[in-house]
């Protein structure tokens, strides 16, 4: 094994760095121009990263220009670790948050688009803080390290290293060979959904500084709201929730999917086994949800008063299929209180904590294409069972799948699985009840946001104690990186040298 290159490590958090202030900076223009007195808290934190940044890059400028799959870990998981340590700097230094914990669990809820919050009162948070606290998610949703690839060939610094690190799901598609330009133009569509959204929703009402905050939101499927009562806050806009609720799907949708509808090839969507299975779950599972909700919720018990603007029949479905699809791509807003409904949807919607948007999305969860493959293998074997002397393969999109893929996709779930338990006992050791515990641990693991129990959708995750909030803040950790990237590095192999 290859000695660590450290120089190159720090010099490429060194960069991550640099992203982070300017995006610091930007937010200090924004508390400029609404005038909400955090402008010197803004530049501070800027400062402080900026600088930090520089040095690092500085101290490491003459590193040898090898990146390998060791470093690519390190530099995925210490960059997101550093991004937060350096992004909860503006919610210190202005007196958000008093305590480390707070502002860490908000900061890495944040980068890791998972959307919880710590915060009680989250209009009375100034403007330039609240487009902060919105930032994150747009850096994380996409990661910040496909951003950072494409300009490493500036650098003189191959990213493909970076880009299996970041996003080590069972899915490679490329829209071009050189890597680069598969980052430059997935970001070219975030950017330009981002915009999208903010017209229409502006268009549609909201303020041009919330539709701003709901765009990055809703790409990167995060969850953090300008309103204390979330999407709620617009339950008598049905036009804006159908916004929202459109670019939520096209986010949960693989991005290279989207490029290709763009680019006029829809057959590509059409045909594409992963989508289908994506696209039928949320309707089934909002149709189903509307039903019971029409039928048999009361919804004068909701902590969420939703009026029936367009009728009763057209209120549960909105909600119902608003509800679904932000649970199932991970965006985690939220419109009514989904666990109020009955008993059998909070177990529908728990269930759905676990499914997760597309593989290449910037959904958080299992994904949709391994549980799709652990369906077909799991066919497949009752088939093998009548027909034992049967040839029989699994195939997705018309290609044959190898068995080490089938593996990785089976180990990927038994991790997950393991990871979820082991999460919800160290909640309950640190006084959460059951229900919690688990809703806690599917949440944080699944990037989701709402919960259950004490932590649902009516309420913040302000109750959960100093270690509580680390522990989550690993698990979101844990759940955006997808297990193995962080995982591998607590192996002793990582670090022997062979």
């Amino acid at each position: 094994m290859h000695k660590l290159n450290t120089e190159i490590i720090v010099y490429l958090l060194g960069v991550l760095l640099l992203f982070n202030g300017g995006f610091m900076l930007l937010a200090s223009i924004v508390s400029v121009m609404t005038q909400d007195g955090a402008t010197l808290d803004l530049c501070k934190a800027a400062a402080i990263t900026l600088i930090t940044g520089a040095v690092f890059m500085l101290t490491t400028r003459n590193h040898t220009k090898q990146l390998n799959k060791r470093e690519g870990y390190l530099v995925v998981t210490g960059g997101w670790v550093l991004m937060t340590l350096t992004g909860m700097l503006p919610y210190l230094i202005s007196g958000v948050f008093h305590d480390v914990a707070s502002a860490f669990f908000e900061t890495m809820s944040g980068y890791t688009t998972t959307g919880s919050s710590v915060l009680n009162d989250i209009e009375s948070v100034p403007k330039g803080l609240l487009f902060w606290r919105s930032t994150t998610h747009w850096i994380g949703g996409m990661g910040i390290i496909v951003l950072a690839i494409a300009i490493l060939p500036l650098l003189g610094i191959g990213g493909m290293q970076l880009f299996a690190a970041e996003a080590p799901g069972p899915s490679s598609d490329k829209l071009h060979p050189r890597i680069t330009d598969t980052a430059k133009r997935l970001w070219f569509i975030y950017v330009g959904f981002t915009l999208a959204e903010t017209l229409l929703l502006w268009a549609a009402g909201m303020s041009l500084f919330d539709a701003i905050n709901h765009a990055m939101s809703t790409v990167s499927t995060g969850g953090f709201s300008t309103k204390n009562a979330s999407i709620a806050f617009w339950n008598d806009q049905p036009l804006i929730q159908y916004i929202i609720l459109l670019f939520m799907f096209l986010a949960g949708i693989n991005f290279v999917l989207n490029y290709f509808v763009l680019t006029g090839k829809w057959r590509k969507l059409i045909h594409d086994e992963e989508f289908r299975f994506y696209s039928r779950t949320v309707v089934l599972c909002a149709l189903f949800s509307a039903v019971m909700i029409y039928f048999f919720a009361e919804t004068s018990t909701h902590s969420f008063d939703y009026p029936a603007v367009w009728g009763p029949m057209e209120s549960a479905f909105r909600h119902a299929f608003f509800q679904v699809t932000a649970v199932v791509t991970t965006t985690g807003f939220v419109t009514a209180d989904f666990t109020a409904w009955t008993p059998l949807l909070t177990l529908v919607f728990f269930g759905l904590m676990f499914l997760g948007g597309s593989a290449g999305s910037t959904s958080g969860g299992v994904k949709g294409v391994r549980h799709y493959l652990m369906i077909k293998s799991g066919l497949l074997e009752f088939n093998r069972a009548l027909h034992p002397n049967a040839i029989l393969q699994i195939r997705y999109n018309n290609a044959l799948l190898t068995e080490k893929v089938l593996q990785n996709i089976y180990g990927f779930f038994i991790l997950y699985m393991l990871s979820f338990i082991m999460g919800a006992l160290g909640f309950s050791i640190l006084g959460l009840d059951f229900i919690s515990a688990l809703g806690v641990s599917a949440s944080s693991l699944g990037n989701v946001g709402p919960a259950l129990g004490d932590f649902g959708p009516a309420y913040s995750f302000a109750g959960l104690s100093t270690a509580g909030k680390w522990w989550a803040s690993f698990l979101m950790l844990l759940g955006r990186l997808e297990l193995f990237t962080v995982l591998i590095i607590f192996t002793p192999f990582f670090w022997k040298k062979v």
